[in-house]
């Protein structure tokens, strides 16, 4: 058996109410007001396993120390009069690994995705070096694989909603950033529906320029091309064709992108609640006490010791 790595990393967060209560509460946290926003930990990371391998994962715990669900334990709002969503980062721009948020694995860690028994990496797509842009999850919202989108006509990719953080600054895997949200592109993988938020962290130097899709286009010319473009070719290399897109791959304003997020955020709801058919995804959560699937913070820690490193672990 391979030696256990376990390796704390602390992510920041913008503090939401009284911190305990906020991190042990849900669906959302209170307002944090007006005026300059400051940092507290409100999550951080844990590395087990070797990283580069298939062992690999990163587990979340909350202030108090606590294991829990970035998928499911960690708000989507952070403040519900806002346009301030809570972003978990998987993959930090320039880096090629792949990793995702493991959606049918006990609490969800993050993972790299494997394929034919392989680690999965993105290539680079001339001119550019891995992902260009930090890319991760909105927590607590699911695209429903069996419910057909009405403006795309094709049915959810069974994850959470996709962002693309458009920012200054080189985020950390298992982050938790605040962004508002700018647009929505719609590509279409393999007949499924999979929505690419475009967004920027609230503490961005530049994010009091951004307010809508039409800021990205004026204040960084040629991204929302090279977003494009790079979604369109990534796969391939790896012998897969061009990738399509609904809307013939026009990026939606903000006000659309909102209604897409409530929507999977709905889905999510009925996925917790056991109202839908959610298939081989793993509802297991700590703070959602309402849900069928709530376990306690004994019930978690045991889980995630009771995984055996240096064997084969799940894969998609």
């Amino acid at each position: 058996m391979r030696a256990l790595l376990p390796l704390l990393r602390t992510s920041w967060a913008w503090p939401v109410g009284a911190a305990a209560a906020a991190a042990a509460r849900l669906p959302r946290a209170a307002s944090a007001g007006p005026g300059p926003r400051r940092t507290m930990a409100l999550y951080r990371t844990e590395e087990r396993g070797q990283p580069h391998s298939p062992d690999y994962r990163l587990f979340f715990k909350n202030v108090a120390g606590h294991y829990i669900s970035p998928f499911h334990d960690i708000p989507l709002k952070v403040d519900s009069e806002e346009n301030v969503f809570n972003m978990v980062v998987e993959v930090p721009r320039w880096t090629n690994a792949k990793m995702e948020i493991a959606t049918k694995e006990p609490l969800n860690p993050i993972k790299q995705d494997v394929k034919d028994g392989k680690l999965r990496y993105v290539a680079n797509i001339f001119p550019h070096k891995g992902y260009i842009w930090n890319y991760g999850a909105l927590p607590q919202t699911w695209e429903d694989p069996h419910r057909k989108d009405k403006s795309t006509d094709c049915c959810g990719d069974n994850d959470p909603i996709d962002v693309c953080e458009i920012g200054s600054k080189v985020l950390s895997r298992g982050e938790v950033v605040h962004v508002k949200i700018l647009g929505v592109l719609a590509l279409i993988d393999q007949g499924e529906t999979d929505w690419k938020l475009i967004a920027i962290n609230v503490n961005d130097p530049e994010a009091s320029k951004f307010h809508d899709i039409e800021d990205v286009k004026k204040y960084k010319p040629g991204y929302l091309e090279a977003t494009l473009n790079w979604f369109r070719f990534y796969k391939i290399p790896e012998g897969k064709p061009e990738n399509q897109f609904a809307f013939n791959g026009e990026f939606k304003n903000k006000a659309f992108a909102l209604e897409v997020i409530k929507s999977t955020h709905e889905c999510w709801k009925a996925l917790l609640m056991d109202k839908c058919d959610g298939g081989a995804i793993n509802c297991t959560n700590v703070q959602v006490c309402d849900s069928p699937f709530h376990c306690s913070e004994e019930e978690a820690r045991s889980l995630v010791e009771s995984i055996k490193y240096g064997t084969s672990l799940a894969s998609d």
